[in-house]
């Protein structure tokens, strides 16, 4: 057994484990370039038991990660659920920012222009989801989000400029 696997294993037999032992984990495991490590963290995302400081660590790890490119979609995917849940405010504003570097990924710019535009939301929430939509590029679908954005009090004068930037107004 491998000092991946002992951590790993570590995690899921002590489920109940304190949250400081948990993150202790997981900086154990960020240091180790394993591409066992990547598919590990998504499941911990997508288990909604964990507590709220585990799931933002993992978060931040997914944002910093080299990811390989045949998880780079499974990431955003999960991603963008802790993104849509219903749930610990920080935590949805790290996965809005997160999704920056997965803007490549399909679905992902769309998830963030709906966020974006959602008047709804807190302001924060959504000008995080915002400045991720910018790391698109000028595309057509960034643009037409932003163009959906153009009317909004808050974020409009944010989106005309970026879309003068790209000379895409």
């Amino acid at each position: 057994m491998d000092e991946v696997e002992r951590l790993i294993g570590a995690f899921r037999t002590q489920a109940t484990a304190a949250v400081v032992w948990k993150l202790d984990v997981l900086m154990d495991l960020e240091h180790l370039h394993d591409p066992r490590v990547v598919p590990f963290l998504v499941e911990l995302l997508q288990d909604r038991r964990e507590p709220t400081a585990v799931l933002m660590r993992v978060v931040r790890l997914l944002r910093t990660c080299s990811c390989p490119v045949g998880t780079r979609a499974s990431v955003a995917r999960a991603l963008t659920e802790a993104l849509s849940r219903a749930g610990s405010p920080e935590l949805r504003v790290d996965a809005a920012l997160a999704l920056a570097e997965y803007t490549d990924v399909s679905g992902v710019p769309t998830a963030l222009g709906v966020l974006a535009m959602d008047a709804g939301e807190p302001l924060d929430l959504r000008y995080s989801a915002f400045t991720s939509l910018q790391r698109t590029g000028p595309t057509l679908e960034s643009a037409g989000l932003l163009r959906g954005l153009v009317a909004d009090e808050a974020l409009g004068p944010s989106a005309r400029s970026l879309l003068a930037s790209w000379q895409l107004q």
